[in-house]
């Protein structure tokens, strides 16, 4: 089952093939979102159909709408996949009636809205159904399922891969495609294609191989780059979804701050800023080294301005494969809180003033570096929070007044807070977790006498349940701000903080 994806330090295939692919993808997405002619969406559709032939129309089809409908079965992309091929199958040919094309993708559309639809469900299908034609199509075809907040594919031992491969080999690929990109469906969908292939291409291989355990070996070595590539961005997507470009610089700026504290905000701002561009210009690009390049590319800037400044960004840095060097850097730990002074709290005139949003963020950066263990999801509340306090405060007749009163608030109820987010996270990076979750029921028990065993026990796998999840680096973006309010809210005297 090849297809015809070049590879990172592999052999490389037919670079227009990709292209072609890429772009056949984009249009299967997109359905009849074209504004140029039902006439060209059709010709578009059925030259990449040609050029792929049906096998690989019909695998690039699985990943892509593996990926889209993420939360979709099996037997449900199976359904769509079918009539997809079908549909070019039917109307691609020579000499196919004109309106062959345009009546097979009203009919899916129909078959779509049907009460016994064999698709994959989505909460805003019967909304694009109530609309006819092709606002119908173009509706349903901007439907997407999110993202699952961890990678949920667990690869078999080498003896079960081989045991499924022989039973249905064309089983087994759909299957481990479907699972595969419904797990990364984050990650661009040129690193997707490429790793299916690669992984395919190893099974096949290595499960006909005299030697499987060492052909597996190798294998597995030669796709380690593209393993982590794959694994890394899709935390990267993941996050630039969540966030949106400004919220990414945000989070990379404070991420960094808390690696190396001794870094200056002027140091560490370029770097987050270069982070959050690789985000936006390769998540969604169909260019097929756009994510690999600009990444590497990245770290390269990391290392060179933080290897002489700090020795754990050294170390991570030595390695000749830049890959791992940057999974590295994204997997380190907060380093310990530095000895520095009060930050400067920006006044109200420069909170809203025309570089309100610069002040404000700054002084966040000034909070993580004070604060290294404080998690993402916290900080990534706070820039929310300060964006909507400027928003109130600096709109009112008498925004000094607003502000200051706010201020007031914010000690007494954010700033506890802060605090016990950044211990809770602190003990639980330095501690054994046995010894984490034993001085966690300590605490809890001082902190709420009142309490019954049940609820002390209930408040403990909050916690321990946040911390696992959220005190981790890269750590899942949209599940842990719901985590901060259901897991934390009783630190935050529950609705009265900055966790609604």
């Amino acid at each position: 089952m090849g297809l015809p994806v070049p590879l990172p330090g592999r052999r490389r295939g037919a670079s227009s093939n990709m292209r072609a692919a890429l772009a056949l993808l984009l249009l299967l997405a997109a359905a009849d979102a074209m504004h140029r002619g039902r006439a060209y969406v059709r010709d578009k559709v059925c030259k990449e159909y040609r050029v792929l032939g049906k096998e690989n129309f019909r695998t690039l089809t699985i990943i892509a709408n593996s990926r889209k409908y993420s939360n979709g079965t099996f037997e449900e992309i199976g359904h769509l996949v079918r009539d997809i091929v079908s549909l070019a199958e039917t109307c691609c040919t020579d000499g196919a009636d004109p309106s062959c094309y345009d009546a097979g993708s009203t009919a899916l559309s129909v078959k779509s809205c049907g009460a016994d639809s064999p698709f994959p469900a989505h909460p805003g299908t019967a909304e694009c159904c109530a609309h006819q034609g092709l606002e119908r199509k173009l509706c349903l075809a901007a439907l997407r399922h999110p993202p699952h907040p961890l990678p949920r594919y667990l690869q078999p031992s080498d003896k079960e891969l081989c045991q499924a491969f022989r039973q249905d080999p064309r089983e087994f690929a759909d299957r481990f495609l479907y699972e595969y990109a419904s797990s990364y469906s984050q990650a661009p969908l040129p690193v997707l294609v490429a790793s299916t292939r690669t992984f395919l291409s190893m099974v096949s291989t290595c499960c006909i191989s005299s030697s499987p355990t060492h052909c597996f070996l190798k294998e597995k070595l030669e796709r380690k780059t593209l393993s982590l590539l794959t694994l890394t961005s899709n935390r990267i997507c993941s996050r630039f979804s969540a966030y949106g470009k400004d919220k990414v610089s945000f989070s990379y700026l404070t991420s960094l701050a808390q690696k190396v504290p001794t870094a200056s905000y002027e140091d560490l701002l370029p770097l987050a800023e270069d982070a959050a561009e690789v985000s936006s210009q390769c998540c969604d690009s169909t260019a097929e080294d756009c994510m690999q390049k600009k990444l590497l590319e990245h770290t390269t800037k990391v290392c060179t301005a933080l290897s002489g400044r700090d020795g754990r960004f050294a170390d991570c840095c030595k390695g000749k494969n830049l890959m791992e060097n940057h999974f590295c850097i994204l997997t380190m730990l907060p380093a310990p809180a530095p000895k520095l002074p009060e930050p400067y709290e920006p006044t109200n005139e420069e909170l809203c003033g025309k570089e309100g949003a610069l002040h404000a963020t700054r002084y966040l950066f000034e909070l993580a570096r004070r604060h290294p263990c404080l998690p993402d999801a916290v900080l990534a509340k706070l820039y929310d929070f300060s964006g909507k306090l400027r928003g109130e405060c600096c709109s009112t007749k008498d925004p000094s007044a607003c502000l200051d009163g706010k201020r007031k608030w914010i000690e007494a109820e954010v700033f506890p807070f802060l605090e016990k987010g950044n211990q809770l996270c602190g003990h639980y990076h330095k501690l054994p977790f046995l010894e984490f979750k034993k001085r966690l029921r300590e605490t809890l028990a001082q902190a709420e006498p009142e309490a019954s065993p049940a609820q002390l026990e209930q408040l403990l796998e909050q916690r321990v349940s946040f911390a696992s999840t959220c005190c981790l680096p890269e750590a899942p973006p949209l599940l842990c701000a719901a985590k901060v309010s259901s897991d934390l809210g009783e630190v935050c005297n529950k609705e009265s903080c900055l966790l609604g």
